[in-house]
């Protein structure tokens, strides 16, 4: 069956996904925040988000969101988490009745609810109960390739995720569901905080042993800041889990790896965001986890060391080294992961 598919915004990642979509017949119209970006893409087939792909003739442009969404059956919402808000304020007055909105946003706010799903129910209240959230270890460049990869797409409804799978699986991108939506979420947004330090660790030369370690106990307090929101621990273990925390540590393409070996290097947070144009995601997140971590009284070190080395000025190596002569804990305690 073929569905109708609205992208907003037709950022890097939103306009990956269109691929597969289109794969499956479905119709997919992006929404370009300018006209001149929509006029682009429609002369070309290309957007310079992702130079040298020419998307399926079955993707079109628009510069007007009430058209991108009229009629449509899904609707991925794929901005910056901090454009996440407005967007859907964007949204509200053309919503079509009984669309499926997808969340593609990997992040985490300090202020109001913690995750992309709250935020838009919050907006989005006609359409709650039909809000999905995707999430993976999925770089943009290579879902648009159609290279190999897989993803995860949770829903408190489970017919909600079946849905989103069959519109999206295609025999190069592979769809898993998930009633999950807390811990697919907070693995999403939390991985980039790690790979910041992992970035940071490489930066400083501090070789493949520590950076094992960090990926490892990254996955600890990931999963108990998890627990305390009431998420599955066993999501941690999987793809928006360890796989999205794996890919973004160690790959050249990850911006948040990327910034943490520039702040290593001596960059500025900010110089670095500047420098290569695009969110960096992890920053925002850390500041978020970190004071949600307080809150509800969870211990995550390496979160807590990555905060102070990007918010309060704190030398990449003395939080290595505070990192190195906490006290000494047990790996495991009453089934639970320790500090």
């Amino acid at each position: 069956m073929s569905f109708t598919v609205a992208v907003v915004p037709a950022g890097q990642w939103g306009t990956a996904l269109a691929v597969p979509f289109a794969r499956r017949g479905h119709r997919v119209r992006l929404w370009f925040r300018k006209p001149e970006a929509a006029a682009g893409f429609r002369s070309r087939r290309q957007n310079p988000r992702l130079p040298g792909i020419t998307l399926p003739e079955n993707v079109t442009a628009t510069d007007d969101v009430a058209e991108a969404v009229d009629g449509a059956d899904i609707i991925v919402i794929a901005p910056a988490s901090r454009g996440l808000a407005a967007v859907c304020r964007r949204l509200a007055p053309h919503l079509p009745p009984g669309a499926v909105l997808v969340s593609a946003v990997k992040g985490l706010f300090a202020a109001g609810p913690a995750l992309p799903s709250g935020i838009i129910a919050r907006e989005l209240p006609a359409l709650a109960s039909q809000i999905a959230v995707l999430s993976g270890p999925n770089f943009a460049v290579e879902v648009a390739r159609e290279l190999p990869a897989g993803t995860v797409v949770a829903s408190s409804d489970p017919a909600v995720a079946r849905f989103v799978q069959e519109a999206l699986m295609t025999d190069r991108f592979r769809v898993w569901t998930s009633e999950d939506v807390i811990g697919v979420q907070l693995g999403g947004a939390l991985k980039n905080v790690i790979a910041i330090g992992a970035g940071l660790s490489d930066g400083l030369g501090m070789g493949h042993n520590a950076r094992a370690a960090l990926i490892t106990r990254g996955v600890a307090e990931i999963t108990r800041l998890g627990l305390a929101m009431g998420a599955n621990p066993l999501t941690f273990a999987g793809m928006s889990g360890i796989g999205d925390l794996i890919l973004t540590c160690t790959s050249d393409l990850s911006r948040n790896r990327q910034a943490g070996l520039a702040v290593a290097a001596g960059e500025t947070p900010e110089q670095y965001e500047a420098r290569a144009g695009a969110t960096v995601e992890g920053i925002p997140a850390a500041w978020a986890a970190h004071h949600l971590a307080i809150e509800l009284g969870v211990e995550m070190p390496i979160t807590a060391q990555v905060y102070r080395v990007l918010y309060e000025g704190l030398p990449p190596i003395a939080g290595v080294r505070q990192l190195m002569t906490r006290e000494p804990t047990a790996e495991l305690a009453a089934g639970r992961f320790r500090g």
